[in-house]
């Protein structure tokens, strides 16, 4: 920079404000943007730490100290049954000890009976008895009380279950504690035993309203079966039996009374046929006709040895033949005796198959009779065997309930009762700062992420770049991050003074940024956004810093509002800037030389009128362009673009514009407001520079030049 650029742009050529790719996002996220974000927001992040453990000591500290007892109960999957099982229990033992179950009983611990129990089991509405309460709401505050500090969970997956209750007083947590421990199983027993005896009361009513429902059923069928001459038990009615009886004694009396009828045909087709009856079959066999055959064969052989011995007079033939005839009479009386007898017997066959054939159709008509009466003793049977049967299932149940009476076993045993704790389980110390801690920095991070989405100006250039689309030329550190407490001072001196310190070196950067930016920039503008940004200190150690034996700068006091650079000057000044303008003074006249650096400044007068015309009119034009012939640069320093117009009209004026940007206090928006007003395509922009830098602090808010500092700063003097 000891030679000036003697290159310039094109006429109305302006150099693209930021390098190719400088702008583009990048593609990974980079560690050290959330490093420098930390490092950024610590104090923020720490403050709700502490802020947090404090509050959070401070309520553990005003909280009363409670204590917890547990105690612990097993469940028992094989208890053997003293009574034999009832098909309900078997059933209820096939689905028992499932993880439903075991989860309902933990809840059952904690059932609002459960409680009450417990309750009453203490004594405790006496504890909470007053003057105001009556005795209902002193048990229901009790209730209350031990509902709000019991809890009850299974152990894992196995068969244990443990109760705790927490209380302000360890000997009454352990109490309460075995209390429900004891009430589960203990109780449980007892409830079910009482259940079982109100089970027994209930169904022995119930089962002798059904003896007597039966025998009333019973009762009515009985005499419904007389009323309708139904006695028989069997499965047919009494009629239908004596049906079957009269037609098996219809079919014997049909068959008998043709035997006879056939018999007596027989006997009287012999007789009309001539016979004497010696053949009639019935005749055959009567001994007495045989008895006298006999007597008829021996008179009969009498007579033929009379007759061959004795004429036919002989008194012994006549008396044999007397006799002979005696014994035919009475054959032939006797055989009509038995045709009289088959003919007897016929008749009552047939009378007797008359008589069973009248019986047999009066059965079947009071059969039909009965059909009808048995749809009425159908319904009146099953009505009585579903008394019988009810009556029979109360009975069974009731001798199943009087055999469980007294002997039912507890599924649960208390494994471990619950003892009184030395140290209080509330508050836990540890627990609440740890969780105060992770509040604090969660809030903290909150917060931090928070100030840091509100936070819009500017700590790197990467930032300016990419945020604004404009060249970042260089950053300006604050004096004191980068000298010795002896070597702190005046800025404007201390480049002077300390040529080889980083902060002269800070405006040689910038001298070479700027020439890097623009072509030969004979005419240099220094502005901001908003005052106190540091322009003014810029471009005074920006002129100081290039002013030197061979280069011939001239500084111009361009703010006639703060009139920083002739403050700097000091002492009353009769002619500058404006007088020159108005063409009352010279140029030469109005110069004031810088006796360390020989640096040319051209003030403003003492005078306090504001002729903004003559900034930014012909002469303004006439006296840079004599300027440039007469001085290798020439630096303004401009006013703020924002509430002073005529500084648009002068950076359009220079050759290079510098944006100066105080590092992390001048808002985006700001700056985005300057580009906006500039005149589009009249303002050769060189680019932005971040001044006041902490350097020491600028590694915790991300990486540029400045971060390194600790690296490079053994260069400096």
């Amino acid at each position: 920079m000891n030679q000036p650029i003697v290159l310039a742009p094109p006429p109305g050529v302006i150099v693209p404000p930021v390098r190719p790719g400088a702008a583009e996002t990048p593609d990974r996220i980079d560690p050290g943007i959330l490093i420098a974000f930390l490092r950024r927001r610590w104090p923020i992040m720490l403050g709700m730490l502490l802020a947090s453990l404090a509050a959070g000591f401070a309520l553990t500290a005003t909280r009363t100290p409670t204590y917890l007892a547990t105690a612990e109960i097993t469940l028992d999957p094989k208890v053997e049954p003293i009574a034999p099982l009832t098909d309900e229990d078997r059933l209820a033992a096939q689905g028992g000890m499932g993880e439903t179950w075991i989860d309902t009983q933990v809840e059952v611990i904690t059932s609002s009976d459960n409680v009450a129990a417990v309750v009453d089991r203490l004594a405790l509405p006496r504890r909470f008895a007053r003057d105001d309460r009556t005795a209902a709401q002193a048990r229901q505050a009790a209730i209350d009380y031990v509902a709000g500090g019991v809890s009850a969970f299974r152990s894992g997956a196995t068969y244990t279950l443990s109760v705790s209750f927490e209380s302000e007083d360890a000997q009454e947590a352990a109490r309460i504690a075995n209390a429900f421990a004891a009430q589960y199983t203990e109780g449980g027993v007892t409830e079910k035993e009482a259940a079982d005896t109100r089970a027994l009361r209930e169904i022995g009513a119930r089962m002798a309203k059904a003896s007597t429902q039966a025998s009333a059923d019973a009762a009515v069928l009985s005499h419904y079966r007389l009323a309708h001459d139904l006695p028989s038990t069997s499965d047919r009615s009494l009629t239908e039996q004596e049906i079957s009886a009269y037609n098996q004694e219809v079919t014997s009396a049909r068959a008998q009374a043709a035997e006879d009828a056939a018999r007596l045909a027989t006997a009287r087709q012999q007789l009309g046929s001539g016979s004497s009856g010696e053949d009639v079959g019935e005749s055959l066999g009567s001994p007495v006709i045989a008895s006298l055959r006999q007597q008829q064969s021996a008179y009969a052989a009498e007579i033929a040895s009379l007759s061959s011995k004795y004429g036919p007079r002989h008194p012994d033939l006549q008396r044999a033949r007397s006799q002979l005839a005696s014994v035919d009479a009475q054959i032939a009386e006797e055989i009509g005796r038995v045709v009289s007898n088959l003919s007897a017997k016929a008749a009552v066959s047939q009378r007797r198959l008359g008589s069973l054939s009248g019986s047999l159709r009066a059965s079947e008509g009071a059969l039909r009779r009965d059909n009808v009466a048995m749809v009425d003793l159908q319904d009146l049977e099953q009505r009585a065997q579903a008394s019988r049967q009810l009556y029979e299932s109360y009975l069974g149940r009731y001798k199943e309930l009087a055999a469980r009476i007294g002997i039912r076993q507890p599924q649960a045993r208390v494994l471990h009762p619950a003892q009184p704790s030395d140290r209080p389980a509330r508050p836990d110390i540890l627990l609440n700062m740890v969780l105060a801690g992770a509040i604090g920095l969660g809030l903290g991070l909150v917060c931090a992420i928070a100030a840091e989405l509100m936070f819009s100006g500017f700590t790197t250039g990467e930032e300016i770049e990419r945020r604004l689309g404009l060249r970042y030329l260089c950053s300006i550190p604050e004096l004191g991050s980068v000298a010795s407490r002896k070597a702190r001072g005046d800025p404007v001196d201390a480049v002077v003074e300390q040529p080889r310190s980083a902060f002269a070196e800070a405006f040689r950067n910038l001298r070479a940024s700027i020439a890097f930016a623009v072509e030969s920039p004979r005419i240099i503008a220094v502005t901001s956004a908003l005052p106190a940004e540091g322009k003014t200190t810029v471009a005074l150690c920006l002129a100081r810093s290039m002013a030197g034996a061979s280069d011939a700068i001239l500084l111009i006091d361009c703010d006639v509002r703060r009139r920083g650079v002739s403050r700097w000057i000091g002492g009353t000044r009769e002619i500058g800037l404006l007088e020159v303008l108005r063409g009352d003074a010279r140029l030469e006249d109005a110069i004031v030389i810088d006796p360390r650096t020989g640096l040319s400044i051209l003030p403003l007068s003492a005078a306090r009128e504001e002729d903004h015309a003559l900034l930014t009119g012909p002469a303004m034009d006439a006296l840079l362009a004599a300027a440039g012939q007469g001085f290798d640069a020439v630096i303004m320093d401009t006013a703020p673009v924002l509430p002073m117009a005529d500084a648009r009209l002068l950076l359009g004026k220079a050759d290079a514009a510098v944006i100066a940007a105080r590092w992390r206090r001048t808002p985006e928006a700001a700056i985005r407001s300057l580009l906006r007003l500039l005149p589009e395509g009249a303002v050769g922009l060189a680019g932005a520079i971040l001044t006041r830098v902490d350097v020491r602090k600028q590694a915790a808010f991300g990486l540029d030049e400045n971060a390194f500092y600790k690296a490079y700063k053994d260069y400096y003097a």
